[in-house]
């Protein structure tokens, strides 16, 4: 296999990985295109794949300090950029480890972390690398890179929703959620909810969108309801589709993506709803292929 060819072979796995860390689909085709550069120049590689996952993952970190001083300033609620998946774009999603570490909840989650810690804990979880190899990818030592997982582990544990369902029966809590919605149903949707059930909307101060989150079951039924009665919601086009592992809705208006919504179920009914409008984070997804 050619040098361009087994890079070729390790994409998708390298954006997946660059993606976990970042959460910014935009900004992991970067690290990407950067890692491809360093790998066509460089000479007496003995295990092409070791070497591109330590490339790639400490050129994250050395982004992720900026990006958290620019969140700091961000307008509204930070969410990922949201990617549709389903067709490999971001490697394997055959474990529910691989499909968790993807999603917009646990994603969100991770923004808790130090950088070193969110490299120990998506190594582990989303790729199974053990507590050696992150030590060697990250130059630590495996006492050190032992207690940057459980402290990740920890700080991720207390916001992470326990919900045990089949992709069917998620998709299905999507789609009753959509008709509730898309009818106004503030009674359905009150049923649907958990009780302390929150709403994100992540605008970016670029359309309008709400900048705090709307939190109870009541206050967001009638939140999303009174969405419905925007002028234009008629000639939305509402689809279910795979958004990062999991049912999201990608809502398209006059044949363009204009916004996405992530429902997050829990036990108790939906425990989050989170929705990106920003038409900066959408960039990625409305040119992906299929997107429409």
């Amino acid at each position: 296999m050619d040098r361009l060819a087994l890079f070729e072979a390790n994409r998708p796995r390298l954006l997946g990985l660059a993606y976990r860390l970042l959460g910014e689909a935009s900004e992991a085709e970067d690290v990407v295109q950067e890692a491809y550069l360093r790998w066509d120049a460089s000479t007496g590689v003995e295990v092409p794949e070791a070497w591109l996952t330590k490339v790639v993952t400490n050129l994250c970190l050395n982004r992720l300090t900026s990006a958290r001083a620019r969140r700091e300033l961000y307008t509204g609620p930070w969410l990922p950029e949201p990617v549709f998946t389903g067709g490999g774009e971001l490697g394997p999603l055959e474990t529910a480890e691989q499909r968790e570490s993807l999603s917009i909840g646990l994603l969100v989650l991770l923004e808790r972390l130090t950088p070193p810690e969110r490299a120990a804990f998506v190594l582990r979880e989303a790729f199974g690398h053990s507590h050696r190899e992150i030590g060697e990818i990250l130059d630590l030592d495996e006492t050190h890179v032992r207690q940057l997982y459980r402290r990740a582990r920890q700080h991720v544990g207390d916001g992470r929703t326990r919900f045990t369902a089949t992709a069917e029966q998620r998709r299905a809590i999507v789609e009753r959620f959509l008709a509730a919605a898309v009818h106004g149903d503030v009674a359905a949707l009150e049923r649907m909810f958990a009780e302390e059930v929150v709403s994100w909307a992540d605008g970016g101060g670029k359309v309008s969108a709400a900048r705090r989150p709307v939190s109870g079951r009541e206050r967001v039924a009638r939140y999303v309801a009174g969405l419905v009665r925007d002028p234009r919601a008629g000639e939305i086009e509402f689809s279910v589709r795979s958004i990062n592992g999991e049912p999201g809705i990608a809502m398209h208006l006059w044949g363009e993506l204009f916004g996405i919504v992530v429902p997050e179920p829990g036990a108790d009914g939906l425990v989050a709803l989170r929705t990106i409008v920003n038409p900066d984070k959408l960039a990625y997804a409305a040119a992906q292929k299929g997107s429409a």
